[in-house]
C-alpha cells in the first residue's frame, strides 16, 4: 500500500475514485487480516498489524471494517489462507518493476501478473532479478504541517533510524528493516502518529522512461496491476519529470 506520491497522484487523476477506494479497502483489511493471523490480534504486540491498521487510519477506512478484518485473522475467524508472493521484471524501457501480492490462489495470481506484463510490452523475470536495484527500508512518513523537520530529525537519530528525507510536502523517515518497529514506536510517541508507515523497495537510482510512449506504457501497466484484488504493493525505479506526468495524466 505505501506508494509514491508521483505514481499515485498520476494515476488517481483517472477517476472512479469510489471504486479505487473500495480495492484499496480490501487491500488493507487482507493485510490487516494476514497481520492478525500471523502475529497476535493486539497492535501493541504486533508490529506488522500496527502499521496495516496505521494505513486503513490514515486512509479513512470504517472503524467497523478495520474490526471485522481483525477478527477475521483471529482465532476462530476466516480461514481463507493468503501466501504472500513477490514478482519482478522490466516495463517497457527497461524500467524495473516489483510486484508484492496477498494471494489465495497463487497460478492465478501468477498469472494475471505476468498477462499485465505482457499486455504493455513488459517482461516477468524469476524473483531476484531486478530486486538487486533496490534497497528494502522501513518508510516513516509525516506531513511538513504537523512537525518540523528538526524536531522529526532529532527525534529520528534518537530512535536509531538511518536517515530523514524531504519529498514534496512531507518528511519520510528511513530505517533498516529490522530497526522498523521500535523506531516507529518511539517516533509515534515523540511526534505523534506518522501519515505513513510499511516496509517499502526504493530504488537504488532512477531511470527516465526511453520516451513518452513507453511512460504511457509504464502507467497503463501500474494501473491494471493496482487494480487486481491480490495485489498490494508496485514499485518502480522510473523518474518521471513533471512536464511528462502532465501529458501522461491527460492520457489516462
Amino acid at each position: 500500500m505505501a506508494g509514491h506520491s508521483q505514481f499515485k497522484n498520476i494515476m488517481y487523476r483517472k477517476g472512479a475514485q469510489d471504486k479505487k477506494r473500495a480495492k484499496l479497502f480490501n487491500k488493507i483489511a487482507r493485510e490487516i487480516t494476514v497481520a492478525a493471523r500471523e502475529g497476535m490480534p493486539d497492535p501493541d504486540a504486533n508490529p506488522r498489524l500496527r502499521a496495516a491498521m496505521i494505513a486503513a487510519r490514515q486512509n479513512n477506512m470504517p472503524k467497523d471494517r478495520i474490526e471485522r478484518a481483525v477478527k477475521s485473522g483471529s482465532p476462530g475467524g476466516d480461514d481463507t489462507q493468503y501466501d504472500e508472493m513477490r514478482y519482478e521484471g522490466y516495463a517497457p524501457g527497461g524500467i524495473a518493476i516489483i510486484v508484492e501480492a496477498l494471494t489465495d490462489n497463487r497460478n492465478r495470481t501468477a498469472s494475471e501478473v505476468r498477462s499485465a506484463f505482457t499486455k504493455f510490452g513488459g517482461n516477468m523475470g524469476e524473483t531476484g532479478s531486478v530486486s538487486f536495484m533496490f534497497d528494502r527500508n522501513g518508510l516513516i512518513a509525516y506531513e511538513g504541517n504537523k512537525v518540523t523537520f528538526d524536531d522529526l530529525f532529532m527525534a529520528a537519530s534518537e530512535a536509531g533510524a538511518d536517515d530523514v528525507e524531504e519529498n514534496g510536502e512531507d518528511y519520510e523517515v528511513l530505517t533498516a528493516p529490522d530497526a522498523f518497529g521500535s523506531v516507529r514506536d518511539a517516533l509515534e510517541k515523540e511526534v505523534g502518529e506518522p501519515k505513513e508507515a510499511n516496509l517499502v523497495w526504493r530504488p537504488k537510482s532512477k531511470l527516465p522512461p526511453t520516451s513518452e510512449s513507453a511512460a504511457v506504457s509504464l502507467f497503463k501497466m501500474m494501473d491494471l496491476l493496482e487494480d487486481n484484488d491480490d495485489v498490494q504493493s508496485v514499485t518502480v525505479n522510473a523518474d518521471i519529470s513533471q512536464e511528462l506526468a502532465a501529458k501522461i495524466a491527460e492520457q489516462l
